[in-house]
């Protein structure tokens, strides 16, 4: 098969969000390290491949629902990482106005409903949404983002449950990182997958690598484009490896040395770089200049950050329901 500009295009756009998502949470460790920012912060390193391959397949009026690691999902959904990182600096040009830090971020007009501190809370919000969306009409779906031990709470099973029983468009994404903050998956669950649990409502159920950008693109095309024709609700558990502990200050003495070795050899970035060079979709200067112009970009997020001024005490309580 021949190896057209279009197949170079979107596999560099692939590597270009991992890049990217991964340039801005190493920056963000960094920055949390150096006393800079406050508060918890829950990386994303490792997972890149699922944001980018899932995100890749939607559109600008589709949804998605994030989780306390959302940052990956809203770099992949087109979030400014200006406006991002002046959230982690607590600033007022942040997208929730330096108000709600590093777990609330959300951006309507990108179809970011939000990230959410509460586990499982964003699976329920997405059915929500996809009801509406199958209510007004139209071929939008909604996708929600969740880990393994998200998987064990009540939200997961009513939610799934009632996007069956209403055929509603919306697509389940597992990131199976291994842990549930730090229980492994397999003292957690009886199951020997979390997949296997669509067949209790009757729904597609699949497993993919998560460290391939390819596999968890592929994965969610077709259940993607499933929802948008009629067909209904897919569970896709995506297995991954988080680099950091469940947040910045977890040093996860949890973590099976061996494992670690053995997950790290597969981090999704160098091994998409290798794939793309030996199948010739991309030379060595091309990946260069993808890091090159996320590493820029993310310091200009930085600065920008820094320059933005902090809420004044007169809006502390403005945007609250109550």
């Amino acid at each position: 098969m021949s190896i057209t500009n279009e197949d170079k295009t979107e596999m560099l756009a692939l590597y270009r969000t991992m890049v990217r998502i991964r340039e801005f949470e190493e920056t963000a460790a960094k920055l949390f390290l150096d006393g800079k920012l406050v508060g918890f912060l829950h990386l994303y390193s490792g997972e890149e491949a699922i944001a980018a391959g899932v995100c890749s397949c939607l559109n600008d009026d589709d949804y998605i629902t994030s989780t306390h690691r959302g940052h990956g999902h809203c770099i992949a959904k087109g979030a400014d990482v200006n406006r991002m990182m002046a959230e982690l600096y607590g600033k007022a040009d942040g997208y929730s106005k330096g108000k709600g830090g590093s777990m609330h971020i959300a951006d309507i007009s990108k179809g970011i409903i939000g990230a959410n501190g509460i586990v499982g809370a964003g699976i329920p919000i997405a059915v929500g949404a996809a009801y509406a969306q199958k209510y007004r009409g139209g071929d939008s779906v909604t996708v929600a983002f969740f880990g393994d031990g998200a998987s064990n709470r009540g939200t997961f099973h009513e939610s799934l449950n009632m996007a069956a029983a209403l055929n509603l468009p919306v697509v389940f994404v597992c990131e199976n990182n291994q842990f549930a903050m730090s229980t492994p998956f397999t003292y957690h669950s009886k199951n020997k997958t979390i997949s296997q649990r669509a067949d209790a409502y009757n729904i597609t159920g699949c497993r993919v690598d998560g460290n391939d950008p390819i596999a968890v693109r592929d994965a969610a095309s077709a259940a993607i484009e499933k929802a948008r024709n009629g067909g209904g609700p897919t569970l896709i558990e995506c297995l991954t490896w988080r680099h950091h502990g469940h947040f910045i200050g977890d040093s996860a003495p949890y973590k099976d040395p061996d494992d670690e070795k053995t997950w790290r050899k597969k981090d999704p970035i160098p091994t998409f770089e290798k794939r793309l060079i030996k199948e010739k979709l991309a030379s060595a200067q091309d990946l260069k200049n993808v890091r090159d112009d996320a590493k820029a970009e993310i310091e200009a997020s930085v600065r920008f950050a820094e320059q933005s001024p902090y809420p004044e005490v007169s809006v502390m309580y403005e945007d609250l329901n109550y």
